[in-house]
């Protein structure tokens, strides 16, 4: 079988308000939640078609009395994501069993390059997919279509797992079977992965 793991919060911790909440004062670090990770911009930064200057921008119109703070924020970027300890091992656990692991997400040039070390699991995967290389976004058909065409992926014979039902919705559209992640475990996973196969 083929699984494939978003990125964001499922394989990696990703807590864009907390962290910015232990930079700011609470009022501030809302307005800087606002106007960066709750603003539809920040698809920007995943697609990868606007630079990095060009996206702030963005952010700094929605709250422009908070420019430095925003600015500040985007800057320390690199200690927001965590490497979940659980990762590594079910990948290893799956392919030792003969399975395909592959990453489909919604990531930017940006996050690669400031926080590189949480990546280190996709050496362990037979491949995978990052919005900005592609400049399409979840849950556009196109997205699961370059994944699937670039490794010879059959869509019936896969499983997409994402924390976003919107995501989930695009793929079983193009055909892949999804599972919404909402916290589970790595048994719980495998029970939801091959326990509709019987």
């Amino acid at each position: 079988m083929n699984i494939i793991f978003d990125i964001g919060n499922v394989l990696i911790d990703f807590d864009w308000d907390s962290f910015v909440g232990g930079l700011f004062d609470e009022q501030t670090a809302r307005a800087v939640s606002e106007a960066t990770w709750h603003n539809p911009d920040w698809g920007e930064l995943d697609r990868g078609v606007l630079s990095d200057e060009q996206v702030l921008k963005l952010f700094i119109s929605k709250a422009p009395q908070y420019e430095r703070e925003i600015r500040e924020a985007f800057a320390k970027m690199g200690s927001c994501p965590r490497l979940r300890e659980t990762t590594v091992p079910m990948i290893k656990q799956l392919r030792a069993e003969g399975h395909r692991v592959f990453y489909l997400s919604n990531y930017f040039e940006y996050l690669m390059h400031t926080a590189p070390w949480v990546l280190e699991f996709t050496e362990y995967t037979d491949g995978g997919v990052f919005s900005c290389k592609e400049h399409v976004t979840k849950p556009s058909a196109e997205i699961y279509r370059i994944l699937c065409d670039r490794f010879a992926i059959d869509p019936k014979d896969s499983v997409f797992i994402d924390d976003s039902e919107k995501n989930i919705r695009g793929s079983e559209a193009f055909g892949i079977r999804g599972i919404l992640y909402t916290g589970q475990t790595p048994e719980e996973l495998r029970q939801e992965i091959f326990g509709a196969r019987g």
